[in-house]
């Protein structure tokens, strides 16, 4: 599933070629996305100049200069560069055209994703849209440290890697990444967030920032269906201490990586490093 990283990977990717860019048409072969894609839409972005784009938790707005567009990913989808002539795949279900010749292209096999226009701009969309304005703190923000997260837990009695899985506590800190800060911070992902004291989440918070910045750079994480905005794979998967490793020897101690169930979701912890 993309995640932050991912997300940050693509809108880095393609924002060069879209900011400042029209957009000629767009064409749509498969409407049934998770939320379905009504039929005025191709009409009402058409000709509609590129004002900028941004990403707020694992959403990218296309500021337009009549609305937004709104886009995730959801669990497989990816947006790419393509070749005005290039034939589209399987699962190509959308083409943003350009007025100079590019061409993006939305691609989601499982259709869990979000392509849609919305009326609002971007600085509207973050505090009254449903889908974002309920969002917590950006993890690698300047308003996102330890004391947010101590705060945020005292009246919490989830496990912590559930708790800062939460993105009305923090945005973007997916299973992988969660799994991979709790390890850096020495903290056992299904300890009750709120037995967790503020140094703790001092050096929690570092090391989410750590993680986050560090799968950014490397292009985020290949696990099954990611690639960048170039079809390039991530390569963090390369580096993960804990994440998918249960049976192998920790990294730093040797001892065997043990999996868990936490809120449904598949946990990878040392037991040694993280008692």
């Amino acid at each position: 599933m993309p995640e932050l990283p991912e997300v940050e990977t693509t809108l880095r990717g393609i924002r060069p070629h879209l900011d400042g860019r029209r957009i000629a048409r767009l064409i749509v072969r498969e409407p049934r996305l998770r939320r379905p894609i009504p039929p005025e839409m191709p009409e009402r972005v058409a000709g509609q100049p590129i004002r900028s784009l941004r990403r707020r938790g694992k959403y990218l707005l296309i500021e337009l200069e009549q609305g937004s567009l709104l886009v995730h990913l959801g669990m497989s989808g990816s947006l790419r560069l393509a070749a005005p002539e290039s034939v589209p795949r399987t699962h190509d279900h959308l083409d943003l055209v350009l007025s100079d010749g590019g061409l993006l292209r939305f691609h989601d096999p499982r259709r869990f994703g979000i392509f849609l226009w919305i009326p609002q701009s971007p600085d509207t969309a973050l505090v009254e849209h449903p889908l974002l304005c309920k969002l917590g703190p950006e993890p690698l923000g300047d308003d996102f440290d330890g004391a947010h997260l101590y705060r945020a837990s005292r009246a919490r009695r989830v496990a912590v890697k559930s708790f800062i899985m939460d993105s009305a506590v923090v945005v973007g800190v997916g299973n992988i990444y969660a799994s991979e800060s709790l390890f850096l911070a020495g903290l056992h992902p299904a300890r009750a967030c709120n037995q967790i004291d503020q140094a703790d989440y001092d050096r929690l918070a570092e090391t989410i920032r750590l993680v986050l910045g560090a799968s950014i750079e490397q292009g985020g994480t290949t696990l099954r269906d990611f690639v960048n905005e170039s079809g390039a794979p991530g390569y963090f998967a390369q580096s993960l201490r804990v994440y998918g490793r249960a049976g192998e020897p920790c990294r730093i101690c040797g001892t065997l990586i043990q999996q868990q169930r936490i809120g449904q979701r598949s946990s990878f912890h040392c037991p040694r490093c993280q008692p």
